[in-house]
């Protein structure tokens, strides 16, 4: 019996969303973004060494049809990617009108977003003073800190010795339909901050607000902060089956890796593996190798978007795509006969664009074990009729296999 593997490179987009002019970072518009190829052209003039050296070098996930879906999607070349495909290769756009994590990934599994999220505004303070003022009696504190539109690293490296002198926690949004509360994981304690999570949810989740995130960090003022990989999104149960209730609802086995668990609230998930993305390369190697038949493995690789895209860190980012391309490259030689192993990504993350938010663009879509040709433009929905189709279960969305 078949099994399916789908592998979500987060934010790895390869630009050309029809409609980026509607999406914004700042005041600037995203037409012309796109992630693997300013990455590549950064490479190639020399603007990326730090930690690697030289073009982009990505053998694998090329031989697969990157850079014919990069060329596809945008019509442009990418510089050090221009093998011919062994692979079924194509792009993807997403009708949702979000370029977040949920939105992405709900419509990877099947189903578009029915309803427009809520966002705050860019504002000081971002949030209604009552939500403020739950968020502070959650916590058993007289306030909040923050409350505003901020990087994750630069907020607690701003804001880390006030909270933990005062043990407020520290509020803050993005461009994203989140909710996000950093706390010290020793001196507010990561229970109390999952706990205060779960607590104030159910009336985000009540709002549109897609996420809301615990980030934890350890460290001092005197030596700085770091986040740790102890994250939890407390996500909006999706309101129809996606592609993991599918599988179960046929029999099927799934298992998540990474973020996923959260993304979907658990909803169709038999078990789930974390850790960092060297963690998680490791569970998706072991589930090649251990996953039932006719099971699928759904998973999620997130550093390339919250280390480097977010952070704008072009070195960063590329090295991350070498890593990837190195490892992901030792797994596919092991995928089973009937095997599928369908590489993609849930939005763009253009570490060369302003401001600190994902970009709206097409993404990748690389087929291994299922020959080789072009699929052409799809639509994110398809992509779970596709799986659905080569496990031979029933579709549930508005989807069409492109198999």
């Amino acid at each position: 019996m078949s099994r399916a593997f789908l592998v979500v490179m987060d934010s790895v987009g390869i630009g050309g969303a029809p409609d980026a002019d509607q999406f914004f970072n700042g005041d600037m518009p995203d037409t012309g973004a796109n992630t693997l190829a300013h990455i590549a052209q950064a490479c190639a003039q020399g603007q990326a060494e730090e930690g690697r050296s030289g073009p982009l070098h990505l053998p694998h996930l090329d031989a697969l049809g990157l850079g014919a879906a990069a060329r596809l999607a945008s019509g442009a070349e990418t510089p050090g990617l221009l093998a011919q495909p062994t692979g079924l290769w194509g792009c993807a756009c997403e009708d949702s009108p979000g370029k977040d994590t949920p939105s992405g990934h709900w419509e990877l599994a099947g189903l578009p977003v029915p309803w427009d999220w809520h966002y705050f505004p860019n504002t000081t303070p971002s949030f209604p003073a009552d939500l403020s003022k739950a968020a502070a009696e959650a916590a058993g504190t007289e306030g909040v800190l923050g409350d505003c539109h901020a990087s994750g690293t630069t907020i607690i490296a701003e804001l880390g010795a006030e909270h933990m002198r005062t043990g407020w926690p520290i509020c803050y949004t993005s461009a994203d339909s989140v909710f996000q509360i950093a706390a010290h994981e020793e001196s507010f304690g990561l229970d109390r901050l999952l706990d205060l999570c779960r607590a104030l949810a159910p009336r985000l989740h009540q709002m549109k607000v897609g996420r809301v995130i615990a980030r934890p960090f350890v460290g001092s003022p005197e030596q700085g902060f770091t986040r740790t990989t102890n994250r939890k999104d407390f996500a909006i149960v999706p309101p129809a089956p996606v592609l993991t209730n599918w599988c179960q609802d046929a029999g099927r086995r799934v298992h998540a890796v990474g973020k996923i668990g959260d993304i979907f609230s658990m909803q169709g998930i038999d078990t789930l593996r974390k850790g960092s993305d060297a963690d998680l390369m490791g569970h998706l190697s072991d589930l090649v190798d251990e996953a039932e038949e006719g099971s699928l493995t759904f998973a999620n690789f997130v550093e390339f978007d919250s280390l480097y895209g977010h952070r704008r860190d072009i070195s960063g980012y590329a090295r991350a795509l070498e890593w990837f391309d190195q490892e992901i490259g030792a797994i596919l030689t092991r995928l089973r006969p009937d095997d599928l192993m369908l590489l993609t990504a849930d939005h763009g993350n253009d570490p060369s664009w302003i401001g600190t938010d994902h970009t709206r663009e097409q993404v990748p879509v690389l087929i291994a074990g299922q020959g080789a040709g072009q699929i052409g433009q799809v639509k994110f929905a398809d992509i779970a009729a596709s799986i659905a189709h080569h496990l031979n279960i029933p579709a549930q969305g508005p989807g069409r296999s492109f198999l």
